[in-house]
């Protein structure tokens, strides 16, 4: 009593106040009465009459009666009215809304309810105590022990759930709630399933194993399958909690058929098809959607996904699924889920992914359900969340799908044939990525990367597509038009995101792709430009990181084809132009985007507005794979143009590098394979010290018998007692001590011949490790480096000056004999006679 006491005034601040309230008074004396009335109507008088003030009087019957009412619940179980009064004052007491009555009571605070609540969980055995009257079958105790359970559970979800873990039978006996006939009790214990089993993986465990799914089914059928009301959709809730992150009752569920027993659900009446569905309807269709979607999950393993998938294509749920998205009067958030489910039951699966491909609309002409899906995604008229749940199916269409893939590029690729009359789901992307809708170029730039995803011969196929901006102009290759786009000044920016993770794609991991672009006059400016401009918002910052991944792939994959960019060109020019601490600052920028980090987690798009359309999840993991490689290859070009060449030195001093590069080679390998040898010797001697220790323990345990036995030997003698048996089995052990010595010494001379192994292998690694920093102080003493080339560049002067004054003779030599010829025929002129050795000289 005390201890309640002590909570009332936690939460009125004191206890005078209460004694001079009159509701108090009355209060304390019904408690009064209940603990020390020896006549049970005396009690259960005084408990009707604390019902009928727990909602005025909250605080006053929560901290004067709360111990009171324990008692009785433990000491009067016999009685159902008088349990069923103290179950619905303590639901009144901790009932986490406020009543009318107490409205206007200052005292009472938002959460009181909470508070008492945790006073009355401090002793676990009240929730255990209330858990054993479910067991009665009294409407009134059972019903209001519902609803305290679930009054507890709001105020203290963990709590409660704890206890009812520990309890014995303490689920099962919640269990039994859901086949009561009567419906109140079943609907009621429902919601507090509801409640039970969120977040908490062990009691859904526990709850589906107690037959949970069988009993569910049943009620659903019981209220008419989806067409149902509210309970229902209650089932179709707690079905939902048992299997949201719950690998095992995933398991379970699949093995029990029961998706088998859902799949019909989805089945329309004519009479829904035609007058439309109601509110209830449409809700219980979600659920149920949201159900098969948990089983399809891409966060589970790809095992239990391929046999859900099988199954759900074996019982003909996919099939109506794919019926309802291509029928009319579908409500738009129903259709939109729908979109989302057949997206993961298709997705990676073969067989699902070539029924879908077959799909066709119910229209004149029949056209493909893939084509009258992605016309709704480009056009933006449609709503958001529908265009974003399109491109995820069509994505799951393409994932890990060959076929579908190159189905696709094929529709962009020319032709010899006469041009189809019908669209094709490649001109659909290309009409909406040239079109002046924003949203439309993501969602076909994205559309488009997909089907490019770990499919290289269809990135090298992709490079004859053409198209033609207008009637009047020569067409151009799909590339040339999307560099055309990416320099248009109006485009925005998620036009301009989505073309660039489309590029990034395209060329990651394909030369020939990357020599196509680098072909393309002024692509490299441009990439430049965009990296080294001023940004204004994280739009940009974004912007100019794809940029720098779309710069780092075309070094990456470059097969040095084009002149003037092949990768050492493209390096320089990265150094001087960006400098390597700019072009890794801004291609951090995008795994430092929050979209990044959002797009990362999961394959579908989950946005809030159609400016969080920025990255999608496959380029993520594009990104992820080649940022290190690109920032490794960019780095180590920089670090070799710090120092000398090796080019650039004599031919000697090459020979003589690359001669202690293998050298290191190879001592890097004997180092390798000496260190796994210490690693292996290690475990053996700790292995065999082990062995000892165990042997010494042994031997010595038996020691400790042995002398035991002599002594035992040797007061039996004394007392002449006979000993025998006793001899016999000191025998024994003296026989078993004089193995484990030899086993001891064994293992002793084996950890010594292990611990030499050891220190030489120790010894031989220093001595290696040793030659190799000997190594590399040659290799990298910038004296030697320096002396040979300075050694190189005088020489190469010297012969640049012998050379010119061997040029500067010749020209003086030429001009003498000029001369001389000159002054011969000057003489001969005169009547001179010249010599024939005048002319020799």
């Amino acid at each position: 009593m005390n201890f309640f006491k002590s909570g009332l005034q936690s939460v009125l601040g004191t206890s005078e106040h209460v004694e001079t309230d009159s509701g108090a008074e009355t209060v304390e004396r019904l408690v009064d009465r209940v603990q020390s009335s020896t006549l049970l109507e005396d009690r259960r008088d005084a408990c009707r009459a604390l019902k009928a003030l727990s909602k005025k009087y909250r605080v006053e019957v929560g901290a004067q009666a709360m111990l009171a009412l324990c008692q009785v619940l433990e000491a009067d179980r016999t009685d159902n009215e008088i349990i069923g009064y103290c179950l619905d004052i303590l639901c009144n007491v901790t009932s986490p809304e406020q009543f009318e009555e107490e409205a206007d009571n200052p005292q009472v605070t938002v959460n009181i309810g909470e508070q008492f609540t945790e006073m009355f969980i401090k002793n676990s055995e009240n929730i255990s105590l209330v858990l054993s009257h479910l067991e009665e079958y009294d409407f009134r105790v059972r019903w209001s022990a519902i609803k305290l359970l679930t009054c507890l559970l709001a105020n203290r979800t963990k709590e409660i759930q704890e206890v009812v873990l520990v309890s014995p039978m303490g689920v099962s006996r919640l269990m039994d709630l859901l086949v009561d006939s009567r419906e109140i009790i079943r609907n009621d214990a429902l919601l507090l399933l509801i409640q039970l089993t969120k977040g908490n993986a062990n009691i859904q465990k526990i709850v589906a194993f107690e037959n949970a799914f069988d009993k569910l089914f049943d009620v659903i059928n019981e209220e008419g399958c989806s067409d149902g009301g509210i309970v229902v959709e209650d089932c179709l809730i707690l079905m939902l909690n048992l299997l949201k992150n719950n690998s095992s009752n995933q398991q379970f569920f699949k093995e029990g058929s029961y998706i088998q027993r859902i799949a019909p659900m989805f089945i329309l009446s004519a009479e829904v098809e035609e007058s439309g569905m109601s509110p209830q309807k449409v809700s219980n269709l979600h659920c149920m959607l949201q159900i098969i979607r948990v089983l399809v999950s891409p966060n589970n393993s790809q095992q239990n996904i391929a046999q859900c998938q099988k199954i759900m294509r074996s019982c003909g749920l996919l099939e109506t699924l794919c019926s309802r998205i291509m029928s009319s009067g579908i409500p738009p958030d129903i259709l939109t889920e729908t979109i989302n489910t057949v997206a993961e039951i298709i997705r990676g699966d073969v067989q699902n992914q070539e029924y879908f491909n077959q799909v066709m609309a119910p229209s004149n002409p029949p056209k493909s359900a893939i084509v009258i899906l992605l016309m709704s995604m480009v056009n933006e008229k449609q709503p958001l969340v529908l265009r974003c749940a399109v491109l995820y199916c069509f994505q799951c269409y393409l994932y890990r799908n060959e076929t579908g893939q190159n189905n696709l590029i094929h529709t962009l690729l020319p032709s010899s044939k006469d041009a189809p009359v019908s669209l094709t789901s490649g001109q659909l992307l290309c009409g909406g990525l040239f079109s002046m809708d924003a949203l439309s170029n993501w969602f076909s730039a994205v559309s488009l990367f997909h089907a490019l995803v770990d499919n290289q011969n269809q990135k090298e196929q992709l490079l004859r597509s053409l198209v033609a901006t207008s009637t009047s102009s020569k067409p151009v290759s799909l590339l040339q038009q999307c560099f055309n786009l990416l320099q248009q000044g109006q485009y925005k920016h998620q036009s301009k995101i989505g073309i660039l993770m489309f590029l990034s794609m395209w060329l990651a991991k394909c030369e020939l792709a990357v020599r196509s672009f680098l072909s393309i006059s002024g692509t490299i400016s441009f990439l430049i430009a965009q990296i080294t401009a001023n940004e204004h918002d994280e739009n940009e910052y974004l912007i100019q990181g794809l940029c720098a991944f779309l710069m780092g792939i075309c070094i990456q994959f470059n097969d040095n084809s084009v002149e003037g960019h092949r990768r050492d060109d493209l390096c320089q020019l990265l150094i001087k132009r960006i400098g390597l601490e700019t072009f890794s600052g801004k291609l951090n920028e995008v795994s430092k985007h929050e979209s990044y980090s959002k797009a990362s987690k999961q394959p579908q798009i989950r946005i809030k507005s159609s400016m969080d359309l920025l990255l999608d999840y496959e380029f993520c993991k594009l990104f992820k794979s080649l940022e290190a490689t690109i920032t490794k290859i960019v780095t180590n070009f920089t670090n070799g143009n710090e120092t000398v060449n090796e080019l650039t030195l004599s031919q000697e001093a090459s020979s003589l590098v690359s001669q202690y590069k293998n050298i290191i080679r190879e001592q890097d390998h004997k180092i390798q394979a000496l260190n796994e040898q210490v690693k292996q010797l290690t475990l053996q001697n700790e292995s065999i010290t082990m062995k000892l220790n165990e042997t010494q323990a042994s031997m010595s345990q038996i020691s400790d018998q042995n002398i035991l036995l002599k002594a035992q030997l040797t007061a039996s003698s004394g007392n002449g007692v006979s000993v025998q048996p006793v001899n016999g089995f000191s025998d024994q052990n003296a026989v078993k001590t004089q193995e484990l010595e030899q086993q001891i010494m064994l293992l002793t001379n084996e950890k010594a011949h292990q611990d030499t192994k050891i220190n030489f292998y120790e010894a031989e690694n220093a001595r290696l490790l040793n030659e190799i920093e000997q190594f590399k102080t040659i290799k990298t003493d910038e004296h030697v480096v320096e002396q040979l080339k300075n050694e190189k560049l005088e020489l190469t002067a010297r012969i640049e000056k012998m050379n010119k004054d061997q040029d500067d003779l010749l020209e003086l030599l030429a001009d003498q004999d000029a001369k001389l010829k000159e002054y011969r025929k000057r003489l001969k002129n005169l009547g001179q006679q010249v010599e024939d050795d005048d002319e020799d000289e």
